[in-house]
């Protein structure tokens, strides 16, 4: 009977470890909502010089703020550094602007220019030799073409697949935090029990709130998980899509070009030189994207590298909050359940000398004062878990129907009493068992994890195929242009030639016609 009175003394124990459970958890919500080696991706060993880098590095020029220079750092949350990453790619932009305006005064000029009366400033030779040249260069970037083509799809095909790596590793930590908030409910619904047992607890209603939360949040972080990566997902699959076809068909465009070119097909020419136009403001469209992509993931990656520093510091801090009394509620609910296994501990080794001389000791995963640290694997294997105690119990409780079996000796536990051992170390285990969950919830740990994952193995990758796809789609624009342009001088060189060659005929006739009507 001392064990019972033992456990009795300990109602006011349970009483303060739920309500530290439903505060602590309260915190985690206000955490979680939030969460969506060698090398090291900064030389600074220390998150000062982490930050002054970043926030150097994000001063850009906001298109939107009267061209002002964006100061706010690293946040994905203003609208201005958007805009001002965005903004990076500017001479993509202006280009893909510029070059149809350049080639609708081109056209204009061709038709100006094609009604001046054409003079000889030349041989036949020097026309031959100029037209082996622009054909030789026309051939030449077309050949640099295809060579920057290939490069910049297989860029794109390894930047989007670092993409996606990243995606997925956001998604398991979304679903991680999801299945601990999950787990944490089951923990406190099991907790209710405890108001059965003292008809009425205080705190029902506060683990009744708490354990709704918990499951709405679990269910709103798993919707948002999955809309967003749907998003990002939608947008990393077009850009591949839209980069890898239209490469493709500009590829396809020059090689017909090429042999359209011998058999003097002048409008399948023609078509071919206006789509090549329209692709290379696409490709520098494209060009200024890629760059701020790159910009882009050269900040995030900063950004997770402050972070793992010195998260209170850090641009990201803002973002992923860590709850500094969430950790201390988690360390009060470890100091309660320390002290009562101590407490069971000390009521054991009393009954071990009268009553039940052969009951196990209870494991206590929580280390000593003032840390109170979570530490099951330190516990001895001649020990117990709490949640085990029903178990180790069991042949000293009286469960049978029939009360003449209770009047043996060796029952010293009634069966309404064991019901009650039951909830207790029940709800315990089950506040045991998701407690590692709740720890790397609440210290940002499964964030840290999932960032340090992408530093370690995505991020160098990733800021590699960015920069190799954006150069190379600035090759690919530059030597696009100047094939267009060539082929286009040597189509109006050509046309100059015939006209000059045809003029030239024309005359030597008309100088010839007097002579044949003078002869008999």
């Amino acid at each position: 009977m001392a064990f019972m009175m033992g456990w009795r003394r300990r109602d006011e124990i349970l009483v303060v470890l739920c309500f530290l459970i439903t505060v602590s958890c309260a915190s985690c919500i206000e955490v979680v909502p939030h969460t969506t080696g060698s090398n090291r991706i900064l030389i600074e060993s220390n998150s000062d010089s982490s930050s002054t880098v970043l926030s150097v590095r994000t001063e850009r020029i906001d298109p939107f703020d009267h061209f002002k220079e964006y100061k706010g750092g690293y946040n994905i949350t203003n609208s201005h550094y958007w805009t001002s990453t965005i903004f990076t790619g500017k001479y993509g932009y202006i280009l893909a602007a510029l070059w149809p305006i350049g080639g609708i005064g081109l056209a204009i000029s061709s038709i100006f220019f094609a009604k001046k009366k054409t003079t000889d400033s030349g041989t036949e030779s020097h026309f031959k030799k100029a037209q082996f040249w622009l054909i030789f260069m026309g051939i030449f970037f077309l050949l640099l073409t295809i060579i920057a083509s290939a490069v910049a799809i297989t860029g794109s095909l390894r930047f989007h697949s670092r993409a996606q790596s990243i995606k997925r590793i956001i998604s398991r930590t979304a679903i991680e935090a999801s299945d601990t908030l999950y787990n944490v409910t089951k923990a406190i619904e099991s907790m209710q029990n405890l108001t059965s047992v003292y008809d009425g607890f205080a705190n029902s209603n506060n683990l009744n709130s708490t354990a709704q939360s918990l499951s709405e949040e679990a269910t709103n972080i798993q919707m948002k998980a999955k809309d967003s990566m749907r998003l990002v997902n939608r947008g990393i699959n077009i850009l591949e899509l839209v980069t890898i076809v239209f490469v493709l068909m500009n590829l396809l465009a020059v090689l017909i070009f090429l042999v359209a070119r011998p058999l003097k097909l002048k409008m399948v020419l023609s078509m071919i030189i206006f789509v090549c136009w329209i692709f290379t403001s696409l490709f520098w469209i494209y060009f200024g994207l890629y760059f701020f992509l790159a910009e882009f993931s050269g900040d995030t990656c900063l950004a997770l590298d402050e972070y793992q520093l010195n998260p209170q510091n850090s641009s990201l801090g803002t973002i992923l909050p860590c709850s500094d009394s969430a950790n201390t509620m988690l360390e009060d609910v470890g100091t309660g359940i320390h002290n009562l296994i101590d407490q069971v501990n000390s009521e054991i080794s009393t009954v071990r000398s009268t009553d039940m001389p052969g009951l196990e000791y209870v494991c206590n995963p929580f280390s000593g004062p003032p840390e109170y640290l979570y530490q099951p694997d330190n516990c001895s294997k001649s020990t117990i878990k709490i949640g085990d105690i029903p178990q180790a119990l069991r042949r000293y409780a009286c469960l049978e129907t029939d009360e003449m079996d209770c009047t043996q000796a060796k029952y010293v536990i009634s069966a309404s009493e064991y019901g009650k051992i039951q909830v207790y170390t029940t709800s315990i285990q089950n506040i045991l068992d998701v407690f590692p969950g709740m720890e790397r919830l609440v210290n940002c740990q499964v964030v840290k994890e999932a960032f340090s994952e992408i530093l370690l193995n995505e991020c160098e990758p990733l800021n590699k195929y960015a920069h190799m796809t954006w150069a190379a789609m600035a090759v690919l624009s530059t030597f696009l242009m100047l094939f267009i342009i060539t082929w286009i001088l040597e189509s109006l060189h050509e046309k100059r030639f015939h006209t000059l060659d045809g003029l030239v005929k024309l005359q030597l006739s008309s100088n010839n016609m007097p002579e044949d009507k003078v002869e008999p």
